[in-house]
C-alpha cells in the first residue's frame, strides 16, 4: 500500500473516540503498517470536543490528517460530524452516529442545534447516518457505539483483515466485555 490512509475519529468527553483510536491504530499494526495517531482531548470530561487523527501506510511521517485529505470520518455525535467535515477528501467517506449531545449554549437557549443532517446533504457530501444507539440498546451495552462506528469504517479500510480488527479489539476491551464488542463490530460492518 503506497498510499497512507487517513482517519479522523471524533465525538465527546466519554464517548470512547480514544479507545476507538487504539482499537483502530492496533488494528492497523497488527496489519503490518506503520501507524501514528493524535489526539486532543479539550475539555472532554466537561462534554467537550474530542478527536484522534490516525494515519497509516507503509511510512507515515507526520500524525495530523490535513483538511481535504480524509479518507474517513467517524463522528458519534452529530455536530462533530459537521465540525470536522472540511477534512473528509473528495472520495472521503463520512460515517456519523444520529446521537445528537446538545452542548452548554443550546442547553441554556443561547443558540440553537443546527439540523446537521440538512446541512451536510446541501454540501452534497454522501453521508451513512447510524442509529448507533438503538443498536448499543439492543446489544445491551451503550458502551460498544464506538466498535459499532469501527465495525462501519472497516468496509472502507480493506487493508485491515477481519482477524487483526479481532484481535486489536480483544487486546483493547476487558475480557468480559469482548463478546458484546465483537458482535458490536459486526453489527457495524453489516450496515
Amino acid at each position: 500500500m503506497s498510499k497512507v490512509k487517513n482517519i479522523i475519529i471524533c465525538g465527546t468527553g466519554g464517548q470512547g473516540i480514544l479507545m476507538a483510536s487504539e482499537v483502530l491504530c492496533s488494528a492497523a499494526w497488527r496489519s503490518g503498517f506503520d501507524v501514528k495517531k493524535s489526539e486532543v482531548h479539550g475539555m472532554a470530561q466537561r462534554g467537550g470536543s474530542v478527536s484522534s487523527h490516525v494515519r497509516f501506510g507503509d511510512k507515515v511521517n507526520s500524525v495530523l490528517v490535513e483538511k481535504g485529505a480524509a479518507d474517513v470520518v467517524l463522528a458519534l455525535e452529530k455536530m462533530e460530524a459537521l465540525r470536522w467535515v472540511e477534512f473528509l477528501s473528495p472520495e472521503g467517506k463520512l460515517i456519523t452516529c444520529d446521537l445528537q449531545i446538545e452542548p452548554m449554549t443550546v442547553n441554556t437557549g443561547s443558540a440553537v442545534y443546527p439540523d446537521v443532517e440538512k446541512i451536510i446533504e446541501d454540501l452534497a457530501i454522501p453521508n451513512l447516518m447510524i442509529p448507533v444507539m438503538d443498536i448499543a440498546k439492543e446489544l445491551g451495552n451503550l458502551r460498544v457505539m464506538n466498535i459499532i462506528l469501527l465495525g462501519a469504517a472497516s468496509k472502507h479500510l480493506p487493508e485491515i483483515s477481519e482477524k487483526n480488527w479481532f484481535e486489536a479489539i480483544e487486546e483493547r476491551v476487558p475480557p468480559k466485555a469482548y463478546q458484546v464488542n465483537l458482535e458490536a463490530f459486526r453489527r457495524g460492518k453489516a450496515l
